[in-house]
This record gives structure tokens, sequence and C-alpha cells, in this order.
């Protein structure tokens, strides 16, 4: 029986059921719909993402990317359609959103029931290269510092499904390429379905197995991203496809270099509309 047979003989009116997806650490997604008022954001969007596989989400603001992935995560339950998710899944936003009043360690295994808390997160802090920082407080972390805290945050929890809404957005450009690094690192680590929201094609290139255009409430592009790890930005294939996928969100660059860091803005600040 296919996914969608299961989700028919299971679903008895419109609303969307956020399931465990019982024995399957994907993702299946059959005609999920969301819409605010009169306005239909999502309508019919069909996706899996399979177990271990790294899926970039890309769309112009206010496509429906982030609410897609708060869908995915179980936090609105407004949808129609289906959803089928892990239950075992962590959530990683733009803002590191860490408890000030609680020390790095602690924050790290806020709501974990394990043994010996302090000892499991100095191990998810040493992942991610903040083991020395455990019992700072996060007013003292810089932006990176914070963002890799949430990752050890997320990543002790084990997660079958890593959800990361824009996770670099507020980070300068050094500090971005080097959580990229991180979070391929960590990724090809542990291997969770991950599901990445950015508006960033070369982030969604680095890190992707496929990378996906959201327009007009659905899954408008699918872009296979079948490149050896690590990806040079400069090699002809890695370029064809950030030529694909930027004419895929109806854009086109201006020609200016892009891989000087000493020099060029933003990614996104590269491309004008086409």
């Amino acid at each position: 029986m296919t996914v969608r047979e299961r989700f028919r003989n299971r679903s008895g009116s419109g609303r969307s059921l956020v399931r465990t997806a019982a024995g399957d650490r994907g993702v299946h997604i059959i005609g999920a719909g969301r819409r605010f008022d009169d306005r239909h954001v999502l309508d019919g969007i069909d996706l899996t993402i399979a177990p271990g596989e790294f899926v970039a989400l890309l769309g112009a603001s206010g496509s429906g990317k982030s609410t897609l992935l708060r869908g995915i995560g179980g936090l609105d339950d407004g949808f129609t359609g289906e959803i089928a998710a892990p239950t075992a899944k962590a959530i990683v936003f733009q803002e590191h959103r860490l408890m000030p009043w609680l020390s790095v360690w602690r924050n790290v295994t806020l709501g974990l029931r394990v043994p010996d808390p302090r000892a499991a997160a100095i191990a998810a802090l040493d992942e991610v290269g903040l083991a020395s920082k455990a019992d700072a407080w996060p007013a003292t972390l810089s932006g990176g510092e914070a963002q890799r805290t949430a990752l050890a945050r997320a990543l002790i929890r084990e997660p079958d499904l890593l959800l990361l809404d824009e996770p670099f957005g507020a980070l300068d450009a050094l500090t971005r390429i080097t959580a990229q690094n991180l979070v391929a690192s960590l990724w090809q680590r542990h291997r969770p379905a991950t599901l990445l929201v950015t508006h960033d094609v070369e982030e969604a290139l680095l890190l992707a197995d496929r990378a996906l255009v959201l327009r007009n409430g659905r899954v408008a592009e699918e872009i296979s991203v079948d490149l050896e790890r690590p990806r040079p930005v400069t090699d002809p294939a890695f370029v064809a496809l950030r030529s694909r996928l930027l004419a895929a969100l109806g854009v086109a660059p201006t020609g200016r270099d892009v891989h000087s860091t000493e020099t060029a803005p933003h990614p996104e600040q590269e491309y004008t509309h086409a």
C-alpha cells in the first residue's frame, strides 16, 4: 500500500493530522495546505524526505517556507491534508532562543531526562566546539557560539528529523561559512532527515541532496544536487546548478564576483530580478 493510500484510508476529514511515521525516520506529506484568512499560502503540497536525506527549501519571502517547516514540526495545527513525521525531531530557528537565566549546558539539556545531564551536555557541546563554554551565560556568547549551542541542544536529542529555519540568517559572512561547515559535518555524522529553510542559493547547494523551490503555494521546482562533498563553489558543475536554481527562483546573476569574502556582499545581494 502506498503512503497516499494509507493516508486516504486513515483520513476522515479535511483537517491535517501530523502523525508519527511509524517505523519510518522520514517525512511524508500528501496534499498539505495552509490558509490565513482568505489567502492560501500553501496548497496541495506533496513531499517526501527520505531517512537521512538533506533537503533545502527556497522561495520568495512569504512563499510559505517557514510555514511548511512549522507544520512538519507540529507547531501549526491549521493545515489540511496529511503530514507524517518522526516523533523524534528537533528545530533550530534563526534566533538561538537560549534562556538567559540558564548556563549554556543547562540550555542544552533543557527538558531532557538523562542520568547525567551535565556530562551529556558537555559531550554535545564538544561536537560543536564549545565544551569550554559549558558554564558560561548565553549573554557572553557571540552570535555564532549561540547558534552552535542551539545546534548542540537539537542534536543531543538524537532526532530522526532535524528542521533548520534559516539558522544562519543573523550571522556575518565568515561566521556563516563556519556554521555551514559545522552543519555539514554534524549531518554526515548523525544522518537525521533534514529540512533547511534558506534564502541562500549557495548554502542550499553546499549542504543539500535536493533543493526545492516554493512558488504559488506549491513545490514548483526540484533540483537534485548530485555532487560529491565537499563542494567547491568554483566547480563548473556547482556553477551550473547555481544558475539553474537562480533561474527557478526567477533571478539572474549581475555578473559580479561572488567568491571573494573580502569585497562581496551577502549572496542574496549578488542577484537582481530577471
